[in-house]
């Protein structure tokens, strides 16, 4: 039987990064290689990891990023979990075809609900009846929950995303997958360790917080790839893009709404985008955007606006799409691009006063679209605001926990686009020599992307099969 295999996810981390603060990884790569990984856009989580399970790009799985307009539901929806939405084959439905006994876990990998693998672990909080929300994780089969959270405790979920996000997320993963792994002896290991994100997207790919940053995701990825090892498994590193350095902010929407293409309801909670009734409306996610176009008549109009609107370097419409990509019936009618260095805002209130209540809390199913300003305290009082709302939490009163900014100038990092060097995307990296591309130059000096994320399937089902 083919050596197990256990695919690592390093987000953020790139070729760049291997050195002295990566000790654990830069020994992987001289046992065999390291290569730039270039992949699809956007270059975000989701999309990147549905590539690399199925082989085919977002034109073909229809994961085109980590949220879209769900037009039969009229909603705009981030971060859901069910494996069914993507629409192409995994690696290990074909394996199974001839493999019947493959086992396969995810730890942490995303679209870890209705899945057909053997083992899934999950973030899952709990949303109480009465508001409130509680750390939690979701685990398959159940009996795998009982013995990682007997061994491990409960997931810590506030480290794992909001403004005291930090390594205590990711050590918890990398050490319950030893736990996972034990317990469900798979073929195949999927697990995602996210610490490099936080800071990066904070303050930059650059500066003195990298070097820690780079030492603490080391020790984490040290521990998956020591379990790796201890079962006779193959640890293969992989990561989804590198951060780029970002200054300013491209509020598409607000652009959108002053043009009369985007409109807005009101109710208690503030100013609510109305997707059915928007003309045009555009789902932000990092440094691409997806505009919906309510009849084949706005596109021009919103064409015209978005050719006007500062930070928006190009736009792709229709069967251009194919250009990126991104030629899927989940896709806006029009993709935005960022130019280098910008990102795109979600907001689309013009006065202050009439922002929606959730504007300033972490909140990934209300906003429609993604806010890295949730990695922040506000430094208007957002720690007060926190230490209140947890002591009403405590005295088990209603509270709403809004400590984050409404300021874009914050965030020094994105993502989303392609890598303007190899060198600053993203990487693999592969103790096993054979598994390198006749055309990849050495081991960190390659300037031109030797693999591609749809290759990653391939290999996995030539090495299993």
């Amino acid at each position: 039987m083919s050596q197990p295999l256990v695919i690592i996810s390093c987000v953020g981390l790139t070729p760049r990064h291997l050195g002295a603060d990566t000790p654990n990884l830069s020994a992987l790569a001289g046992a065999g290689f390291a290569a730039p990984l270039s992949g699809p856009i956007p270059a975000v989580t989701t999309t990147a990891q549905a590539t690399l399970v199925t082989g085919v790009g977002p034109e073909n799985h229809g994961i085109v990023g980590n949220g879209w307009y769900f037009r039969e539901l009229g909603e705009v929806w981030f971060w859901r979990q069910s494996e069914k939405l993507i629409q192409a084959e995994s690696c290990w439905t074909r394996l199974r075809r001839t493999r019947k006994d493959l086992r396969v876990l995810k730890h942490f990998w995303w679209y870890a609900m209705t899945t057909d693998v053997d083992a899934t672990v999950t973030p899952r909080p709990v949303y109480h009846h009465d508001g409130r929300k509680s750390p939690d994780f979701y685990a398959l089969p159940a009996a795998l929950k009982t013995a990682i959270q007997a061994k491990h405790g409960t997931f810590p979920l506030f480290s794992f995303w909001g403004p005291t996000a930090n390594v205590k997320s990711t050590r918890w993963i990398a050490e319950s997958f030893a736990t996972a792994f034990a317990e469900t002896r798979p073929h195949l290991s999927w697990v995602y360790l996210p610490h490099l994100d936080y800071d990066l997207q904070r303050f930059g790919p650059r500066g003195p917080h990298l070097a820690q940053n780079l030492r603490q995701l080391d020790a984490e990825v040290g521990k998956v790839i020591a379990t790796a090892k201890e079962h006779g498994a193959l640890p293969i590193v992989v990561s989804e893009y590198g951060i780029e350095a970002v200054d300013h902010a491209v509020e598409i929407n607000r652009a959108l709404r002053r043009n009369g293409l985007l409109v807005v309801t009101r109710n208690a909670a503030g100013e609510l985008l109305d997707p059915g009734a928007s003309r045009a409306f555009a789902v932000c996610d990092h440094q691409i955007a997806h505009v919906y176009c309510q009849q084949p008549a706005d596109i021009g109009r919103a064409v015209e606006v978005l050719s006007r609107t500062p930070g928006i370097s190009q736009t792709f419409v229709g069967n251009q799409r194919r250009d990126i990509g991104l030629d899927h019936p989940r896709s806006g009618e029009i993709i935005a691009i960022a130019e280098r260095g910008a990102w795109f805002a979600y907001d689309y209130w013009l006065e202050d006063a009439a922002r929606p209540d959730f504007a300033q809390c972490v909140e990934i199913h209300k906003k429609p679209g993604y806010d890295p300003r949730e990695l922040f305290f506000d430094p208007k009082g957002g720690k007060r605001r926190a230490m209140s709302a947890l002591a009403r939490k405590m005295l088990g009163l209603r509270y709403r926990m809004d400590p984050c900014p409404l300021d874009t100038s914050l965030v020094r990092g994105s993502h989303g686009l392609p890598a303007a060097d190899p060198q600053d995307g993203a990487v693999i990296i592969c103790p096993d020599a054979t598994w390198a591309k006749a055309t990849q130059a050495s081991t960190l000096t390659a300037t031109q992307a030797a693999w591609d994320m749809r290759d990653l399937a391939p290999a996995i089902e030539r090495h299993l099969g």
